[in-house]
């Protein structure tokens, strides 16, 4: 198959298609995956609307949250702990490859050192969820650990730069015959007519 321009929107693979375009990113997508919980139904009456925590200046994640859902329900979270696969939704999904391209990447373990009280707590917390209803109960009080059952998980296609930042904005690089999309951080779910939008307006200014 040939064609006269490339856009790239891989997601969690979007870093290794555009070095096979022969283009650096400048980055590595390195997967975090992030655990959800469910409230029950007989005490969704907790909580009405959106509710998000101020940010944290010194930390690059938001945090747990409240989101309501567009079918019903009510879910919390979600954490962001390295997953061992880039398709990793599931705690015990492993990619060898995948796996080894994060530990071996130097920016990975540059966040780590920039970060490791709140790494070592994500960690703690995802194995815990009275540590998880803690961190709600900083958004919601009454909140209980019997009132979570376990709901579904994502994996947030993160890119690090060398220095072991993350990329908080979103990155597009464009050449004469590709377009890369090589970081939509959120609210990239929301925004996503306006990205598409921008993107396709770049396409035809080609």
């Amino acid at each position: 198959m040939r064609s006269s321009l490339l856009i790239n929107c891989a997601g969690l693979q979007c870093d290794r298609i555009a070095r096979l375009a022969g283009v650096d990113p400048g980055v590595r997508i390195v997967p975090f995956r992030g655990k959800y919980y469910q409230i029950k139904p007989e005490r969704q009456n907790l909580v009405r609307n959106l509710i998000y925590p101020v940010p944290d200046p010194r930390f690059p994640f938001l945090g747990v949250h409240f989101t309501r859902l567009i079918h019903g329900g009510i879910e919390a979270g979600p954490n962001a702990v390295l997953a061992f696969s880039r398709e990793g939704y599931r705690k015990t999904n492993f990619n060898a490859r995948d796996l080894f391209d994060a530990l071996s990447y130097g920016g990975f373990w540059r966040f780590l050192r920039r970060y490791p009280s709140m790494c070592w707590f994500e960690l703690r917390r995802s194995f815990s969820r009275d540590l998880f209803c803690q961190s709600l109960q900083r958004l919601v009080p009454e909140i209980q650990p019997d009132d979570l059952d376990t709901g579904g998980s994502g994996v947030r296609a993160q890119a690090i730069k060398p220095a072991g930042e993350l990329e908080q904005d979103f990155l597009l690089i464009a050449r004469p015959n590709a377009l890369h999309v090589l970081n939509a951080p959120s609210p990239a779910a929301t925004a996503s007519l306006a990205i598409g939008a921008e993107i396709a307006g770049m396409v035809e200014s080609k």
